[in-house]
């Protein structure tokens, strides 16, 4: 059965409970007359409580509805927060190393609003020493308080045991935080890259040193040399 409502034509009742554009009771009118104003109107009758007695219609633009109606599910469904399960293994005897790697994830999670499942893995002898993946899990939710709590206590599943931890923080409040973060994190990029602009120093053309020119050299005027009168013999 289609979960469209019935409209205009498709309406088949004598009469009908009528609601106008705006909201107000036009009250119960005939069918033919509601569609009627629907024309008048140039909007649609759309029947929305098919199920009352008359059936109550109102006049829309039933196109516009559609529209407005399946990007108010889209918004609805961006913002539905799921809650997912993530996982975390470790063995009893872990690295301590491999251990604080393990809870950074562990912490990761939580701040993300993400329930961890922790699973403490046994092999061989390991199996007859449970103590070691209880106290191991105690310690791990012990750290990790601030973020998180003991959801479901630890208890053995065969070779494992396994513990969950629920975040403090609810899924819409840990997405709302990294929302604002991740717009924090941009406006101060923004802020830097316009402070670099601002300060970076306006290079200005130095100035051409004029060209030197070589000096003319004086020209050199060549003398001639005037002979000496010749002696005459005494007498």
């Amino acid at each position: 059965m289609s979960a469209e409502p019935r409209i205009n034509d498709r309406i088949r009742v004598p009469e009908v409970r009528l609601v106008g554009p705006s909201g107000e009771q036009v009250g119960i009118v005939p069918l033919a007359k509601a569609l009627e104003l629907a024309q008048e109107y140039d909007l649609d009758l759309v029947e929305v409580a098919a199920n009352a007695r008359p059936p109550v219609c109102k006049l829309m633009d039933y196109g516009k509805f559609k529209y407005e109606s399946a990007m108010k599910a889209r918004e609805a469904r961006k913002n539905q927060a799921h809650t997912v399960i993530k996982e975390m293994k470790l063995r009893p005897k872990i690295d301590p190393h491999d251990y604080d790697t393990k809870k950074g994830h562990v912490v990761r999670f939580l701040k993300q609003g993400d329930k961890v499942k922790i699973t403490i893995m046994f092999r061989g002898r390991e199996q007859s020493r449970p103590e070691l993946g209880f106290r191991l899990l105690q310690r791990l939710a012990s750290d990790v308080e601030e973020l998180g709590f003991i959801e479901s206590n630890p208890k053995q599943d065969g070779r494992n045991m396994i513990m969950v931890l629920g975040p403090h923080k609810k899924k819409t409040e840990a997405m709302a935080e990294a929302r604002e973060a991740q717009a924090a994190r941009k406006a101060e990029r923004q802020g830097v890259a316009s402070d670099e602009a601002s300060e970076a120093p306006v290079e200005t053309e130095a100035a051409e040193a004029p060209v030197e020119t070589e000096a003319a050299e004086a020209p050199v005027v060549e003398a001639e040399a005037v002979e000496a009168p010749a002696e005459t013999p005494e007498a």
